[in-house]
Formats: C-alpha cells, structure tokens, sequence
C-alpha cells in the first residue's frame, strides 16, 4: 500500500509541476505561489476539519521544522521557473536527482534525526544509471 502511494504521489508530483507551471506562465511566479499556497492551506483546513482531528500542540518542537513551508515555497518557485525552460520531463528529472542525492546522504548519516539507512553498492549503481540518464537527457 505504501508503495502504490508513494508512486501515485510521484504521479501527482508530475501533474502538479505542470499545471503550476502554466498558472505561473498565466499570472507570474509571485502570484502563483500565492494562489498555489493560499489553496493548499484552504485544503489543508478542509482536511484537517473533515477529519475531526485534535490539533497537538507544538510547543517545545525544534524551529527546524517549521522551516518545511518555506522549503515548499522555493520548490514551487524553482519548479515554475525550471517548468518555463526545460519543460516537465527535465525539470522533474533533475528534481528526482537532487532528491535522491540529498535523500541518500540523510538515510547514510541519519540526519535530522531519522533512522541511518546506510548507501550501499547497489543504489549507488542505481543513482549513477539514473544520472548518466539524465545527462543524456540535457546532452541530446
């Protein structure tokens, strides 16, 4: 189940840098992200009511994480302006690429407190594949 979800998500992830990219070519990057965020918050309340949840509180958690939201903004700002100029396969193929990279190195050295998944031989066979891929990609 978590696989087929995480897959989907990528499905959505694709869908999404699409259609922000058009609403960003529409009414410029700035406003974009306002009207990206200001419904996905809408949505998130939605959500959040929909689902009769108790809000915890977030007293004594690290600021750190609270840097998450504008981490969103700049991706949805860089995937628009990417979007405009190497279209939608480029830009999530490069963005796949710096997941992986940044994704590999937090698993091998448990950063931000996760579980160390250390990089092993294979999936270094795998990134390497994937990245001469999207070199071939930029080169062709």
């Amino acid at each position: 189940m978590y696989k087929f979800m995480a897959t989907l998500d990528g499905v959505l992830i694709g869908l999404m840098v699409v259609l922000n990219g058009i609403l960003a070519s529409k009414t410029g990057n700035t406003q974009s992200l306002v009207i990206i965020h200001g419904v996905g918050f809408l949505g998130s309340i939605v959500l959040l009511i929909g689902s009769r949840t108790r809000l915890k509180s977030i007293k004594g958690l690290p600021y750190y994480l609270f840097t998450a939201g504008a981490l969103g903004i700049f991706t949805v700002l860089f995937n628009n302006i990417s979007f405009l100029k190497l279209g939608a396969t480029l830009t999530l193929c490069l963005n796949l690429l710096g997941q992986l990279f940044a994704s590999m190195i937090i698993d091998h050295f448990g950063l931000l407190g996760q579980q160390i998944n250390k990089v092993n031989f294979l999936k270094l066979l795998g990134v390497a594949i994937m990245t001469l891929g999207i070199i071939a990609m930029i080169l062709i």
